[in-house]
């Protein structure tokens, strides 16, 4: 089921590439594990994919541990007292939103000697129910970190609200769009945005998505 699911979802990223002028290599495909179990990541993993994300630190620590090869991706809120739970598995933080944040990851970093891949959420639906920054907070905020020299801003996150029709989410993934590209303008470096989940992730590459977050529509 999950080979099938995989096969379904590479072509509906590979039409929705084409349909943006775009190859779908462009796309990375991040398997969203929080639902499953270990059996389910090693099927995954033999089927190719590299790229896994969770979002809660304790109910990820057995699959984290048991697949150190994979590249495994935070995408869920991270608590400043967490960061020393995630910074040795994970390969990038998704959801960086607060300078609080920053400066736990900028002491962890230097304690651990490396680098760490963020992007930037940004609270584009302006639900109070999410995290992330407010649009007109971005610039500010990218500015702030300048100063935090562990930290690689990679790009922006978001989250759409969820609705019965995904075209509904295409402004949300439009505009988180336009902020990257005015950041870019404005002399930041961001390559990725990490939008589109099993709901809406079509349009989302349709729109400009580097990073999809797909859990049910391959593993249910």
């Amino acid at each position: 089921m999950i080979s099938e699911n995989y096969g379904k979802v590479m072509l509906a990223i590979e039409k929705a590439a084409a349909r943006s002028g775009r190859q779908p290599e462009e796309v990375k495909l991040v398997a969203v594990t929080k639902t499953v179990g270990v059996e389910e990541v090693r099927l995954a993993a033999s089927l190719g994919i590299s790229d896994f994300g969770e979002n809660r630190v304790q109910d990820a620590v057995e699959k984290v541990k048991t697949f150190p090869q994979l590249k495994w991706h935070f995408i869920g809120h991270l608590q400043s007292n967490k960061v020393k739970d995630v910074l040795p598995y994970y390969v990038m933080i998704h959801s960086l939103d607060r300078l609080s944040l920053a400066g736990a990851l900028q002491r962890w970093a230097e304690r651990m000697d490396r680098k760490v891949e963020a992007l930037v959420q940004v609270n584009v639906s302006g639900e109070e129910s999410k995290f992330g920054l407010l649009p007109e907070e971005l610039s500010a905020f990218l500015t702030k970190l300048k100063s935090f020299d562990r930290l690689n801003i990679r790009g922006l996150m978001t989250m759409a609200p969820f609705f019965d029709d995904p075209e509904d989410t295409r402004p949300c993934f439009r505009l988180l769009r336009q902020l990257r590209d005015e950041s870019v303008r404005s002399g930041f470096t961001l390559a990725d945005l990490s939008m589109g989940m099993t709901n809406d992730y079509v349009v989302a590459v349709e729109e400009g998505a580097t990073i999809v977050r797909i859990g049910s529509a391959l593993f249910a």
